[in-house]
């Protein structure tokens, strides 16, 4: 019986060698017939919706700009840090080129989990308070990124609120277990102030809870503000059907938010900021820069976008004058 079972680990023993071998040959046959290497880079993601959907087009479009092989491993962890700190894990265990982590919870969890493999964001308001890189020129470690946080967006969203639609008090929901979200919220209340405005706020830990947290807000303001927080966004409608029906004007943060049915936003293209981050994963991966060298980049283009059906639904009336600064879709 021993000998037995000796001849069969010994015959597993070199079929194992044999595959591998067989493996490697079928590596070396792909590099062959492609001349380049292919990089594996693991994806990760909160929730999946239009921005970060967006963002990950853009950092894909990126590297085969730059005649980059890559094989993706998308995530999503459904809003889950625990999800998203497993799928950290498993990225490291799989020895991955390079992960990209598409908001500031997937960035956290993947820093959390290898401070070897580069890691390149995007999606994330402020990555220093947050604790990702040390700073945006210097970020050090092995992360750089872009962020989704221009400097004059919330204060140019306040000041229209408050002198284009004469709004007293601005209504918001978000998740106050994103770091994203509460960095935001604070500088809210900022521009808020020194627009004369008044914050009344709803918090949400899930997206069902969005639409009892917004209809709560009604009666309480006259304007709704819901910035770039995931677990709401993921469920906007819920937002705008809300928007819809009480007749307020819902502001927001980005741009595939007002195509998705919000009122206006000051924003940019997730899919831009996206392929920015891509431009680094190409300088990290390509020419062998440190991730820690390269500056983290805020958004390069800043726009008001209105959305002439949703201003209807909402009952607001487009002005003459905001045809001269903003683009409009329908």
């Amino acid at each position: 019986m021993k000998k037995k079972l000796y001849s069969t680990a010994a015959m597993t023993l070199v079929a194992g060698l044999l595959a591998g071998c067989g493996n490697e040959k079928e590596k070396d046959a792909a590099k062959d017939e492609s001349g380049k290497d292919t990089f594996n880079i693991g994806v990760t993601q909160i929730v999946q919706h239009d921005s970060l959907d967006q963002a990950y087009e853009g950092f894909q479009a990126a590297l085969k700009d730059s005649d980059i092989n890559a094989k993706y491993d998308l995530q999503i962890a459904q809003g889950d840090q625990n999800n998203s700190q497993t799928i950290a894990n498993n990225f490291v265990g799989d020895k991955v080129d390079l992960i990209f982590a598409n908001s500031t919870p997937s960035a956290l969890s993947a820093l959390n989990a290898t401070k070897d493999i580069p890691i390149v964001f995007t999606s994330v308001t402020d990555p220093v308070a947050g604790e990702l890189v040390t700073s945006l020129e210097k970020p050090g470690g092995n992360v750089t990124g872009t962020t989704d946080s221009h400097p004059e967006a919330i204060a140019k969203s306040m000041k229209f609120l408050a002198e284009e639609l004469g709004a007293k008090t601005i209504g918001t929901v978000y998740n106050t277990g994103e770091q994203n979200s509460v960095v935001q919220i604070k500088n809210v209340k900022a521009e808020a102030k020194k627009a004369g405005l008044k914050v009344v706020e709803a918090s949400v830990s899930t997206s069902a809870d969005v639409k009892q947290a917004t209809e709560s807000l009604i009666g309480k303001a006259d304007a709704f503000y819901i910035i770039t927080d995931n677990t709401v966004v993921s469920a906007l409608e819920s937002v705008i059907s809300v928007a819809n029906d009480q007749d307020i004007p819902l502001f927001v943060g980005e741009l595939d938010s007002v195509n998705s049915g919000g009122f206006a936003a000051y924003g940019f293209s997730y899919y831009d900021i996206g392929y920015e981050a891509g431009q680094k994963a190409v300088e990290i991966l390509k020419d062998g820069k440190k991730p820690g060298d390269i500056p983290v980049q805020y958004p390069q283009k800043l726009k008001l976008v209105i959305n002439e059906k949703a201003a209807k639904d909402m009952g607001v009336e487009i002005k003459e004058e905001w045809k001269a600064d903003a683009e409009f879709v329908k």
